[in-house]
Formats: C-alpha cells, sequence, structure tokens
C-alpha cells in the first residue's frame, strides 16, 4: 500500500518537521507573532493554489466519486482560505491590504507551482502523491500541537481547526484514494508517486521553516 510506505519512508523528516521551533513554540505558546502573522498571510495565498491542484485532480479523475471527493476538497480549501481572512486575520490584527501587499515567499510559490505543474504534467497517482503530505502531515502536527497546547495558548483556536475529526476525516479520504489510484499504477509511475510525495514533504519543512524566518525573497 503505498500510503504506508510512504509515511515510513519519509518519517525522519516528519520527525524534523514535528521538532522545528514553529511548530515547539506554536505548542507552547510562545511563537512571535510576526511570525504566525507571515505564517497565515503565507498561507492564504498557498490555499488558493492548493485548491486550484485539487481542481486540477478532479479534472484528471475518471472516477465520478473521485471527481466529486477532489471538487469538493477543492471548495472546502477556499472556504478555509476565506475563513482566515473573516476570522484570523481579524484576531491576528491582519487587514484585506496586508494581505494584499505580501507577496508569495519563495517556498510558497515553489510549492504552488511544483502542486500544479504535477497537475499538468503528471498522471493522476503522481499528481495525488503530491497533495497527500499537505493533508497528512498537517493533521498529524495538529494532532501533536493540540496534545501540547494549554488552553489558554493564544494561537488555541487555530490550532483546534487542524486538529477537529472534520479534517481528519477529508486526510483519511485522501489517503484511501491515493491508494485506490496505486493499485492500478505501474512500477515507473510508482516510483514518481513516491519522489512526489517525498518532494511535497519537504516543502511542507520548508514551509513552517520558512515562517519561523521570516523568509523573503533575497534580491
Amino acid at each position: 500500500m503505498f500510503s504506508t510506505a510512504a509515511w515510513t519512508r519519509t518519517a525522519p523528516l516528519y520527525e524534523a518537521t514535528r521538532a522545528l521551533p514553529f511548530n515547539r513554540e506554536l505548542a507552547d505558546g510562545t511563537l512571535p507573532m510576526p511570525a504566525f502573522r507571515h505564517y497565515i498571510i503565507q498561507d492564504a495565498h498557498y490555499l488558493v493554489g492548493f485548491a486550484q491542484a485539487l481542481a486540477l485532480a478532479a479534472a484528471k479523475s475518471d472516477r465520478p466519486g473521485h471527481i466529486v471527493q477532489f471538487a469538493t476538497a477543492a471548495a472546502v480549501a477556499i472556504e478555509v482560505e476565506r475563513t482566515l481572512h473573516t476570522d484570523y486575520f481579524t484576531r491576528f490584527g491582519i487587514s484585506a491590504e496586508d494581505v494584499a501587499a505580501t507577496a508569495p515567499t519563495p517556498v510558497t510559490h515553489h510549492y504552488v507551482c511544483f502542486l500544479l505543474a504535477s497537475g499538468f504534467r503528471e498522471p493522476l497517482g503522481v499528481h495525488l502523491a503530491a497533495l497527500l503530505p499537505c493533508f497528512w502531515i498537517y493533521r498529524e502536527i495538529g494532532r501533536d500541537i493540540h496534545g501540547r497546547a494549554r488552553p489558554d495558548n493564544s494561537y488555541r483556536a487555530w490550532i483546534d481547526t487542524y486538529a477537529g475529526e472534520d479534517f481528519s476525516r477529508a486526510v483519511d479520504a485522501m489517503i484511501e484514494v491515493t491508494d485506490a489510484v496505486w493499485a492500478d499504477t505501474g512500477a515507473k509511475e510508482r516510483e514518481a508517486m513516491h519522489a512526489a510525495f517525498a518532494r511535497a514533504a519537504q516543502l511542507e519543512w520548508m514551509f513552517w521553516d520558512s515562517a519561523y524566518r521570516d523568509a523573503a525573497w533575497p534580491v
């Protein structure tokens, strides 16, 4: 099964992501607000591209149930992006003008381009493997942070979102459909799926690390 093997192969990378200063300090409530602001603004940019990549998965699929699943996930990603604007941005003093004036950082730009390129250029299985880490790693990091966070953590509302059952069910559904598509692929595509999963997992690490360092374009 693809999912079990892919997670096992990248387990050290997940552990490195879990141990990042951003996630450690988010859990204990000491994360500097500028780092969190950087993160959620970039997340808003990323979610639009992620939704587009999910829509491409729907377009690439020939199974009606999968088309509905991917299209629904794309719509949910946009709903989450809108929630950032209407809820979390208000909570943390970020205006629509702040978001519009802040360009995607190098890692956000690269991650989105990677997902869109996989959607346009790769078979469906490879594209799903590229999308899966965003679902799966987010859930596991969310659960880990949720388990360590104090009730009075100033970031609690955001933390609760990614540790919730609704999101967990969406992750399980994405794992299931990726494994189902894997079953119909050949050896070459299977290796490409593993490579795509690993690259996306690296980009997840880079996304959190970039926010902590307030990384921007160097020139």
